[in-house]
């Protein structure tokens, strides 16, 4: 489907993650994809309203061990996720992204769909902590408003 949201949601994905130019950052395509849905379904969630997407949402549960290499800006997102394997106890949950077309914006639909992602991934695994890498202050708000609703302070990783 080839539909003008979703032409959108690509070009707002390019402009704050540039991960084409950053060989630690993901870079989601269909084997990205595939291995997120391989951990949880509830890993990548979208809000559509006709047109295609609108809002994407996409969290990584990991390892408490993971969370704080990621946070000690030990490991880049790529070797985030090539540590976390199906299976694997997930203490952790990983806001990587959280995609929101300008219109929708300040709604409340990305934290809605955030806390029913994050519900789905705790009701068969032990998160704990949340951490996030804010590429903007949308992005850290959003952080904040998902530890306040659901008791998880988050953790923090600071740019470079």
């Amino acid at each position: 489907m080839n539909s003008v949201n979703l032409g959108r949601m690509i070009r707002l994905a390019e402009e704050p993650f540039e991960a084409r130019n950053d060989p630690d950052q993901l870079d989601v395509d269909e084997d990205v994809i595939r291995r997120l849905t391989d951990l949880h379904p509830a890993t990548l969630s979208e809000r559509n309203e006709g047109d295609g997407p609108v809002i994407w949402i996409l969290l990584i549960p990991t390892t408490l061990e993971t969370m704080d290499l990621f946070i000690q800006a030990a490991i880049g997102e790529r070797e985030l996720l090539a540590r976390t394997r199906p299976g694997d106890r997930f203490e952790a949950i990983y806001l990587c992204s959280a995609l929101v077309l300008p219109e929708f914006r300040n709604s409340g639909y990305a934290l809605d769909l955030s806390l029913h992602a994050l519900a789905a991934l705790r009701e068969n695994q032990p998160v704990s902590h949340l951490y996030v890498w804010p590429f903007s202050e949308a992005g850290l708000a959003l952080a904040k408003r998902l530890s306040n609703e659901t008791g998880l302070a988050p953790k923090i990783r600071k740019s470079s």
